[in-house]
């Protein structure tokens, strides 16, 4: 019995780039090639892929719009989308992260190294890496500020992660609700708190406010992450004691500056 292979749409607007992808990744993959985020979401309505590789840069509707639509769209919010673009940026990366993408892949790329990514995503396991890095409450680095970022959206810690890597130590949790827990268990304490203001188990307000329970954290810098950065939550914010806000999707560049801005007391930039 033959072993059913993995199915992959490859999106890209230059034919020779879908054409050479195609031909280098269809003696491993079942592969579905899209010239366009429009060719893209027409084979979705047939193909079922385990994994969509998309480029960021295309006409008309581009990687960043196409991910958008995807993960607001209940038939295709689960399936993994990995950016394979030239740009390496690390805003480009974030970006990416923050809407949703599991990986950023830049071009030019082996197929043996394309293939690791992708079994490494697929694989049951990969899910489990992001509790691993939450359960780990032990100081990583004395040297760096510990950063403590709270948001029930994996992929969000993923970019927060990523975008502070060098300059602090970022401990992430998925669950709100687990705060008290979370925070006596760990071996070091934070020195600013970053918070995802609406989640359904627990919002920001609340999570907030328990925070502020701990005697430690009276005066903790918390920074408010939103989607949305209308007048009416930024005064919210603000009158709750938050020393600054974050809209998301937000720029790496930004976020470290704020973050470095309220834990060194002064203007840092980065």
């Amino acid at each position: 019995m033959s072993e059913v292979r993995r199915k992959v749409i490859l999106v890209d607007d230059i034919k020779f780039g879908l054409q050479m992808g195609k031909q280098k990744l269809q003696e491993i993959y079942e592969v579905y090639p899209a010239i366009s985020a429009t060719r893209m979401f027409a084979i979705l309505e047939n193909v079922r892929p385990d994994v969509i590789l998309l480029d960021i840069n295309m006409p008309g509707c581009c990687g960043y719009e196409a991910i958008k639509q995807l993960k607001a769209d209940p038939r295709f919010t689960d399936i993994p989308v990995i950016f394979v673009t030239s740009r390496s940026d690390e805003d480009s990366v974030v970006e990416g992260i923050s809407l949703g993408a599991a990986d950023h892949i830049v071009k030019p790329f082996s197929v043996a190294y394309l293939q690791e990514r992708i079994e490494n995503l697929l694989n049951p396991q990969h899910g489990q890496k992001l509790e691993q890095e939450e359960s780990s409450l032990h100081a990583k680095n004395a040297n760096k500020p510990c950063v403590l970022a709270v948001d029930d959206v994996p992929y969000m810690l993923r970019s927060i992660q990523y975008a502070l890597r060098h300059r602090f130590n970022v401990y992430t949790l998925s669950r709100p609700e687990k705060i008290e827990e979370f925070l006596r268990q760990m071996k070091v304490t934070p020195e600013l708190f970053l918070l995802d203001f609406n989640m359904p188990e627990m919002d920001g307000y609340d999570l907030f406010l328990k925070i502020r329970e701990f005697p430690e954290h009276k005066q903790t810098p918390i920074i408010f992450l939103t989607s949305d950065g209308t007048m009416d939550n930024v005064t919210v914010a603000i009158n709750l004691g938050a020393v600054d806000f974050v809209v998301k999707p937000f720029s790496s560049s930004v976020l470290r500056e704020k973050v470095a801005k309220h834990i060194y007391k002064e203007e840092y930039f980065v």
